[in-house]
């Protein structure tokens, strides 16, 4: 069986190759987006930008969604508030969370679509 992920030649683009090491080495950037990926990685902050993603919901009611403490809930709804992903607003003693814009939204549904077509290319290769 063939390994496509490898390459069968020693050729080296130089030019591109020397043009891309100058942006990655003075691009920070890219590090910041590994943490997004690392925050948003975990299952049960997954869980819970899924909720967000459907309704604005409060601390109590994404702990019963999930069946977890509210303690852990609050925990990683921290978590999420701190990367930017998610924003929360008091009315009187409860607490309402939702997704932090239109951009956090989008990235999750990409994700969701991408992940679907994932699927569908695995199931179709099962036949």
């Amino acid at each position: 069986m063939k390994n496509i992920d490898k390459c069968d030649c020693k050729i080296i683009h130089e030019e591109i190759v020397q043009g891309l090491k100058e942006k990655l080495a003075a691009d920070r950037v890219l590090g910041d987006l590994s943490e997004f990926f690392k925050t948003i990685g975990d299952p049960t902050r997954i869980k819970i930008l899924w909720a967000l993603n459907q309704k604005e919901l409060c601390v109590c009611d994404v702990a019963a969604l999930l069946q977890m403490k509210q303690s852990a809930i609050s925990h990683q709804l921290r978590i999420l508030r701190q990367a930017g992903l998610v924003k929360n607003r008091k009315e009187g003693k409860v607490v309402y969370y939702s997704l932090q814009d239109e951009h956090v939204q989008a990235i999750f549904n990409l994700g969701m679509e991408h992940n679907a077509e994932l699927r569908s290319e695995k199931d179709g290769s099962k036949h």
